[in-house]
């Protein structure tokens, strides 16, 4: 697609890094031009998130309980048992995947969404995690316009890794 060609991600923006005693959290901040219920939708089902996660699920994340997630453009799929912890839809969506805990909190703004991401992190993926969540954010919000996407993850976990100081 010529479109997917032309897109260019911003600068490594709207991250930033909370640590608590031996525990790091990166916090993404975005502000999306769609719909709580829309973000919701394309954040919990699995065709949608085949399109924008780094991972496949095996059902909706909606509801509370296990679901498997398969990573996504790796050698070998790693299939985690994930445990959804909290669907309060349109508002907060919180799950354990692996070792790490994230909460997607879904605020109206206007006709938009301000989402704020939560992704307890080891501290030596965490710019590795940032530049991964903003493409997915980027895709999330491009899909949700019936956009065609670019990835530019390796310019992004750069500039990522220079604004924390890794």
């Amino acid at each position: 697609m010529s479109n997917r060609n032309a897109y260019r991600s911003g600068p490594a923006a709207g991250a930033e890094v909370q640590k608590d005693r031996d525990r790091w959290t990166l916090v993404l901040v975005r502000e999306l031009r769609h719909s709580p219920e829309r973000v919701w939708h394309a954040l919990t089902d699995p065709a949608s998130l085949r399109e924008l996660a780094p991972f496949d699920a095996d059902r909706s994340l909606a509801s509370v309980g296990p679901v498997k997630l398969s990573t996504v453009g790796t050698p070998t799929p790693q299939v985690s048992e994930t445990q959804i912890t909290r669907a309060d839809a349109p508002n907060v969506l919180e799950y354990r995947w692996g070792e790490n805990d994230l909460r997607w909190q879904l605020e109206p703004l206007g006709d938009g969404t301000r989402l704020t991401l939560w992704h307890n992190i080891d501290r030596k993926f965490i710019s590795m995690g940032a530049a991964g969540w903003h493409i997915c954010l980027d895709v999330l919000d491009h899909f949700l316009a019936d956009d065609a996407m670019n990835f530019e993850w390796p310019r992004l976990n750069s500039e990522y890794a220079k604004q924390f100081g890794l």
